[in-house]
């Protein structure tokens, strides 16, 4: 049975917003029942007759993507700032994924979006889905992580939901600076941890030298074409001192494929 029951995707007409919500619902596709509610998001007092406006658009952008769903998407349309409303909403509808579109910016190195806000303050994972990337279901998923042990195992439930509803591969990466044996500790603790969550879909373990990390990581989507990049952000953390979500946010802002971060 599925973890997934209900996703929201933040939609504010914008055609990044539409490639999200097209990746949400050929992410659920025809067979799943999981409720895909958009969620839009005004500044300003919403009347009635601009609610109903909002709602017909939406039935038009739905219609124009042509994809077949189990249950027919929904928009919610709620007042206050974006990243805000979705935390609200989340919370409300008890959702168990947030989809959302990013122009993202290869030009900058560093840059404060409402994705990555979202990403570093929502509590349930979030995928971010870059404009301009295919819209395909996983088959091969890079999972990154770093010389820190996995607080949470339990955290990857959701990844092997993934993973078997997709028939998908995980492949590990870990990009170490220095020498990698300073870390064997950890890697043993963790591989413990990925073996029993992921199952059989696990397919491997790489370990990849870079003194830059982002690039190491991006290189790798390159190189094994992976469709889906997951993350395990620490700016929660409670047994170690926690990170200020650097990587995250330029992931999030740089990578060409959807970024899945579990938290």
């Amino acid at each position: 049975m599925s973890l997934i029951k209900k996703i929201l995707v933040p939609f504010d007409f914008t055609e990044p917003a539409i490639a999200a919500l097209d990746y949400a619902l050929n992410f659920v596709g025809l067979n799943k029942p999981i409720q895909v509610n958009a969620v839009y998001a005004s500044p300003v007092s919403v009347i009635e007759k601009n609610r109903n406006e909002a709602m017909e658009n939406f039935a038009r952008v739905v219609a124009s993507l042509n994809r077949r769903t189990h249950l027919h998407p929904e928009l919610i349309v709620t007042e206050g700032t974006l990243v805000e409303s979705i935390l609200r909403t989340r919370k409300n509808q008890k959702a168990d994924l947030v989809i959302m579109g990013t122009l993202g910016d290869s030009s900058i190195e560093e840059n404060v979006t409402n994705t990555s806000t979202l990403v570093l303050e929502a509590d349930c994972p979030v995928i971010t889905v870059p404009f301009g990337s295919e819209t395909t279901i996983p088959e091969e998923i890079a999972l990154v992580l770093g010389k820190e042990v996995i607080e949470n195992p339990k955290i990857l439930g959701l990844l092997l939901d993934i993973a078997r509803t997709f028939n998908a591969r995980v492949h590990v990466l870990t990009i170490y600076k220095e020498s990698i044996y300073d870390e064997n500790a950890v890697v043993e603790t963790n591989e413990a941890s990925l073996q029993y969550y992921l199952e059989h879909f696990y397919a491997e373990h790489n370990f990849e030298k870079n003194q830059d990390i982002e690039k190491g990581i991006l290189e790798y989507i390159e190189e094994k074409n992976i469709d889906l990049l997951t993350i395990l952000p620490r700016n929660h953390a409670q047994k170690t001192k926690p990170s200020e979500g650097r990587l995250t946010k330029l992931l999030t802002l740089h990578s060409s494929v959807p970024v899945l971060t579990l938290d």
